[in-house]
């Protein structure tokens, strides 16, 4: 079996998933989003500056279509995308419902559905390399007929379909790390024992989705301000107890940045190196159990996160988490 969105990659290429079409570019509409519509470009722009790596290494995903998407979402859903306004509550720019349909989709959806195939390829460039990062993705509140907080398509619930449709993956774990409650895949994965999924995020913000919650095996509810120490104390004891608990074939950690200090909608009071500090545990974490992972960025609307991403993977290498080395072959190869 065989899919459009995996291919193989060169070996001097890293499995680091990124194209420079994942930036948003809506006439200038994107001012009115508090989120940084160019963070991607600038993560890699700093690690090309730190010469981490070359334009070479990088792996370019193929976009996710219709018939890629149909996997996890449904028709009507999809149909919705094509009313400007529906995308505007989406994206939550609500200016965006006067702009036509054709630039909408040019200049917002292919870029996110870009992403969302780069999601999908880096699940299968993880089982391979034992790690892998889109530089992008993570649309953690969208499943499979509703999208929302700026994630219009289900890019993790369609990382790990494609994985047990071509890659005889049994099971996964989701470690959210995001500042907001994942309740997109939650909703998703409501009654699959082969999911297991760990949530840690501010009780008092935007989802609140009670229902979703019903999904999460492992549900850390964490208050307004908090701090280093508190986070990562129940970040390493969570983490490890899931682990006891379920062993999964791949674990997919959606690494959002908007736990940081100062940042508008997350309200927590996490540093640049709280946040270098917590990638590396959950890349160790990993390695120490032989569970290949995959990082997406997510959330995250201050300038200064990109600067912070760059900053984690390259002390991800710096600590051997990472590198260049194939470690085994995908079953399905």
């Amino acid at each position: 079996m065989s899919t459009r969105l995996y291919f193989d990659i060169e070996e001097h290429q890293w499995p680091l998933v990124y194209d420079d079409k994942y930036n948003v570019s809506f006439c200038g509409f994107e001012r009115f989003h508090i989120f940084d519509a160019k963070k991607w470009r600038n993560i890699v722009q700093f690690l090309k500056e730190a010469k981490f790596i070359s334009a070479d290494c990088l792996v370019k995903p193929k976009e996710a279509k219709e018939n890629d998407l149909i996997v996890v979402h449904t028709k009507k859903y999809l149909k919705s995308l094509k009313w400007s306004a529906k995308v505007a509550m989406i994206a939550e720019v609500p200016i965006v419902a006067c702009v036509p349909n054709i630039l909408v989709q040019h200049a917002y959806l292919k870029p996110m559905r870009l992403q969302t195939g780069g999601s999908v390829l880096a699940g299968k460039l993880a089982l391979e390399r034992g790690w892998a990062i889109n530089i992008g993705g993570g649309f953690h509140h969208c499943s499979g007929d509703k999208g929302g907080g700026f994630c219009p398509y289900a890019d993790i619930t369609l990382l790990i379909k494609y994985l047990v449709m071509y890659r005889s993956v049994q099971n996964a774990m989701i470690v959210d790390l995001d500042a907001h409650q994942g309740n997109g895949y939650q909703r998703d994965f409501l009654g699959v024992p082969e999911v297991y999924i760990m949530d840690m995020y501010n009780r008092h913000i935007y989802p609140k989705d009670e229902e979703a919650k019903r999904a999460i095996r492992r549900k850390i509810e964490l208050g307004n301000k908090v701090e280093d120490l508190e986070y990562m104390l129940k970040l390493r004891k969570n983490l490890k107890a899931a682990l006891n608990e379920f062993k999964p074939d791949i674990l997919v950690y959606n690494a959002g940045t908007d736990i940081l200090d100062s940042d508008p909608l997350g309200h927590m009071r996490i540093s640049d190196i709280g946040i270098i500090k917590r990638d590396e545990f959950v890349f160790e974490i990993c390695k120490s159990h032989h569970i290949p992972v995959v990082m997406l960025t997510s959330g995250g609307y201050l300038r200064r996160t990109a600067r912070i991403i760059a900053d984690s993977i390259i002390n991800l290498k710096a600590k051997g988490l990472i590198g260049n080395e194939p470690v085994s072959k995908s079953s399905g190869d």
